[in-house]
């Protein structure tokens, strides 16, 4: 539905830490007409909505979704651990142009099954977006069981996974058993998910690498194994500099700031890339 290969984009900030939503338009529409993206997410961890407020949210899906307009699908990070914010954030973003919704697990809170089901209908209810599960355990401290996942793909608006429980065998299943589409939230992952049926990723390299892992995509489907094996090594040590370093918010600023994109600052609680990554990066760009 949204393409394979989707950029889960940074927010670009001012020197003084404030929206810098000039530059959050001219690299959206970097990462579509160049960059190989062919979807783009917004207010996701990446792109920092932690430290961001609804407000900025709201501005940024409208910025980018105008820089963008019908070239490509922007979706809207709307999860929080409060199901009465998720629903508020996700008629919020749809108002605001959104294509669709990430929605990530309730985190902290560590609800059973019941309150995950629970919470992910009612936000897929609360608007008319099609919606991706954001599966992120090793963060929210709560996974989507499969047999959670089989009945939620029953609901019209559910309509994939945003995929980081690192689970082949019970990722399998669910792809096996339903329509969902399967998108990889770990880059290192990316074409081992594919292999076994995943349709592409939500990528953080596909920043500075997008149009790379289109063509590792493109080797494997044209049945070049070997090809699309070459290409996946290739991308190791820009997915190791940029994932296994320091958040990946960080990294991937300092990445674009490298090739003159825009990006900026990240907030606080975050700081600004090491000396050591910098150098990293350098190597890499």
């Amino acid at each position: 539905m949204f393409g394979r290969v989707l950029v889960a984009m940074v927010t670009p900030f001012t020197p003084d830490g404030d929206l810098d939503l000039k530059g959050a338009q001219e690299l959206a529409a970097h990462l579509v007409d160049k960059g190989g993206a062919d979807g783009l997410v917004v207010n996701g961890t990446t792109g920092e909505a932690p430290t961001t407020t609804d407000a900025e949210k709201a501005q940024v899906v409208k910025a980018v979704k105008e820089a963008v307009g019908d070239r490509t699908q922007v979706l809207a990070g709307v999860g929080t651990n409060s199901t009465r914010h998720t629903v508020e954030l996700a008629r919020q973003a749809e108002d605001n142009g959104a294509d669709g919704l990430l929605v990530v697990t309730p985190y902290y809170s560590k609800p059973t099954q019941e309150g995950v089901e629970n919470h992910f209908r009612q936000v897929a209810n609360a608007s008319g977006l099609p919606a991706l599960l954001y599966d992120i355990p090793g963060r929210t401290g709560t996974a989507i069981d499969t047999e959670t996942l089989l009945r939620l793909a029953e609901h019209p608006r559910i309509v994939g996974v945003k995929d980081c429980k690192v689970d082949l065998l019970a990722t399998a299943r669910v792809i096996a058993e339903t329509g969902l589409d399967y998108y990889s939230g770990n880059d290192e992952l990316i074409l081992p998910l594919y292999s076994i049926g995943g349709v592409g990723t939500v990528s953080t390299v596909g920043h500075v690498v997008g149009n790379e892992i289109k063509a590792m995509l493109d080797a494997y489907d044209e049945g070049d194994n070997k090809e699309a094996l070459r290409r996946h090594q290739a991308l190791l040590p820009v997915i190791t500099a940029i994932m296994t370093r320091e958040p990946g918010a960080v990294a991937v600023k300092a990445a674009l700031t490298l090739l003159g994109l825009p990006s900026g600052p990240v907030r606080e609680p975050l700081v600004g890339a090491t000396p050591q990554l910098i150098n990293e990066l350098k190597a890499l760009f």
